[in-house]
């Protein structure tokens, strides 16, 4: 059997793929929810397998009242701890074998797997048997591709969340096609750089959890991340923003992760710290834009 924790968009609609396929998987959230299937968080971890769809910043709250070490584990959060700048894999390391972990990530919004759309994942683990265990629980319309590379894989799906806000400014400041083009080129070759220094593989990047998926966030207002650079660039302010987005838009918090880690590793990432500037400063995003050009 098979739970999934976390009933946002994203784990109800990864819950709604699966469901297809197992028809006794559960589902639980902090709040309840009218969702067939829905059950409290004890009845959940009676499941041998659980898939995890919280926010990254709520993850080592979780991970401390709950017992996950005989479990076999697939994440589907994004992100970096803020304050100790680690990755997903390294907090859930701590809890559990990383032979029971496996990393769920790819070009993907819940409304069109809800609808049973074509969608590439990708799903990482150290184990890769575990993760062709995970791959099992997933309709034909999920193309799922299995991967040894967690590190590349997680820092892809956080740092592309960055990219997309500053995609969303540049819309937003109406820059046009040619420096939304220069933006995503230099985007990527950021990520890849940031992710060589943790030995994540370049080729990585350049596949469906890279590209692929910054592509599609930094291109369209169904990501709430896109949207958050949109209203920055109109001087919207950020409480507020978040506020009408109703759910998390991680790369606010991951663009704070990723400019400590730059600071302390020494690792070049000029789009992200001019976000974290934006954000954090309040910048205008026309002078960030100024400093990028120079």
């Amino acid at each position: 059997m098979i739970s999934v924790i976390g009933a946002g968009a994203w784990g109800s609609a990864l819950y709604y793929a699966i469901k297809q396929v197992r028809s006794d998987a559960l589902i639980t959230s902090r709040k309840k929810r009218n969702i067939e299937g829905f059950v409290d968080l004890n009845k959940a971890l009676q499941s041998e397998y659980i898939l995890i769809s919280i926010a990254a910043q709520s993850i080592k709250d979780f991970l401390k009242q709950v017992n996950l070490s005989n479990k076999k584990i697939l994440v589907a959060s994004k992100g970096i701890d803020n304050e100790e700048l680690k990755f997903l894999n390294e907090i859930f390391e701590e809890y559990v074998d990383s032979k029971n972990l496996a990393f769920i990530s790819g070009p993907s919004f819940a409304k069109e797997v809800k609808e049973n759309k074509p969608t590439a994942l990708v799903i990482a683990s150290k184990n890769l048997n575990l993760a062709n265990e995970f791959k099992k629980f997933f309709p034909p319309f999920l193309k799922i591709y299995t991967d040894d590379d967690v590190f590349g894989v997680e820092i892809a799906g956080a740092y592309k969340n960055v990219i997309a806000i500053a995609s969303g400014i540049c819309d937003g400041l109406n820059l046009g096609n040619n420096a939304k083009a220069a933006l995503l080129a230099r985007g990527l070759v950021e990520m890849s750089r940031f992710g060589e220094i943790f030995n994540a593989k370049k080729d990585t990047f350049l596949g469906v959890a890279g590209s692929g998926d910054l592509f599609l966030t930094a291109n369209s207002t169904m990501s709430r991340n896109y949207r958050v650079g949109l209203n920055l660039a109109k001087g919207r302010n950020l409480d507020d923003i978040l506020e009408e987005l109703g759910e998390v838009a991680e790369g606010v918090y991951t663009t704070k992760a990723i400019y400590k880690l730059s600071k302390l590793y020494n690792i070049y990432t000029p789009i992200a710290n001019e976000v974290y500037k934006i954000i954090y400063e309040d910048k205008k995003p026309i002078n960030s834009l100024k400093d990028l050009l120079k």
